[in-house]
């Protein structure tokens, strides 16, 4: 079944995303081809597969601590697009 381009547009909006005539056209088609594997996945039988949160097993092993030499402050803000000598500076998100 394939999307809708209202669907996309919504779906568009929801991301922030400004999308063209041909961006609708070419996502209607991609995201309406994983949508159908989805639908085909709902198809697969599953009795007695137990439902699980992990597909691999973990060792639940870890790593020790290291303490390796990493930047200094002023390493670190030279490539940034603002700061204050001592800080990055960043657009205020909150009010």
């Amino acid at each position: 079944m394939p999307l809708e381009k209202d669907e996309i547009k919504r779906i568009a909006a929801l991301a922030r995303l400004q999308l063209s005539e041909n961006d609708l056209e070419k996502l209607s088609h991609d995201l309406t081809v994983v949508v159908d594997y989805f639908e085909q996945m709902t198809e697969v039988d599953t009795t007695g597969v137990e439902p699980r949160g992990q597909s691999v097993g973990t060792s639940g092993e870890l790593r020790e601590d290291v303490v390796k030499p990493s930047l200094s402050q002023k390493e670190a803000l030279a490539n940034a697009p603002e700061s204050d000598g001592d800080f990055f500076l960043v657009p205020k998100v909150m009010g």
